[in-house]
């Protein structure tokens, strides 16, 4: 697999960089949604916007599922179609909300459904999670909206299933700067920073084993990597508070 971090922004100049593809196939219809290169597929979508093209489709995550519309006039039959349901390699999702912004990985996916329709909208699982503790079972209208997620699959172990739209909500709400430290990746990295941190459950979902409804505003923070490990040395993790008042203890 290609080493893309789950949830970080990717600009196509990253992509077609980490994946080595050929200059001479850059462009063109890498532009246009979704692109095969050797075994692998590569779907590139708008959320809530339209694209470039001047597109909108009704792309949107609900719970562990993306549902997503290929392009215009496609049907069930054409051989690009055929082979995104039955893949030889991985489907790598890439999605954003504003088509002026880089893209953001939201994971590899597998062919959960599709409708005969056209477009063509095929539905996929997203496989592999999320890097950190962050899928819904409907849209949020508010900050204080709520999210069913947490349900436990079983591939060969347990993997727990993350939300984009909880971590989405939870920066909103509280921005980029660590909960713990203070720590702000923008301040000091500048643009390579900018809107990174990882998002910490309170209650990790690897400690519930039922699907449960999560309130960004209450059960989520932003914290840097190096919290959010410390945070888990402990079972259950510790609590903010608690790792706030040993740094303050080293620190002073």
């Amino acid at each position: 697999m290609y080493p893309f971090l789950v949830d970080n922004e990717y600009t196509k100049k990253d992509i077609y960089k980490i994946i080595e593809l050929p200059p001479d196939k850059r462009g063109g219809i890498w532009d246009t949604g979704y692109n095969q290169y050797k075994n692998d597929f590569f779907i590139f979508c708008n959320i809530g916007t339209s694209g470039r093209t001047g597109h909108d489709y009704d792309n949107k995550f609900e719970g562990n599922l993306f549902h997503w519309y290929a392009k215009n006039n496609t049907t069930i039959l054409q051989p690009q179609i055929k082979s995104l349901l039955n893949p030889s390699g991985y489907i790598y999702i890439f999605y954003r909300y504003d088509n002026s912004k880089p893209f953001t990985f939201a994971g590899t996916g597998i062919p959960y459904s599709h409708k005969n329709i056209s477009p063509v909208q095929i539905t996929w699982k997203i496989t592999n999670g999320f890097d950190e503790e962050h899928h819904t079972k409907e849209e949020f209208d508010s900050f204080t909206s709520v999210i069913k997620e947490g349900s436990k699959r079983q591939n060969i172990v347990n993997i727990y299933e993350r939300n984009p739209e909880a971590r989405k909500k939870c920066v909103e709400i509280y921005g980029y700067k660590c909960s713990v430290c203070g720590f702000d990746f923008e301040k000091v990295y500048d643009e390579l920073g900018k809107c990174f941190v990882h998002v910490h459950h309170i209650k990790p979902l690897s400690e519930i084993n039922h699907d449960h409804y999560v309130n960004p505003e209450n059960d989520l923070r932003p914290v840097c990597p190096n919290c959010h490990a410390m945070l888990h040395r402990k079972t259950p993790a510790l609590e903010i508070e608690t790792l706030k008042r040993m740094i303050h203890a080293h620190t002073t």
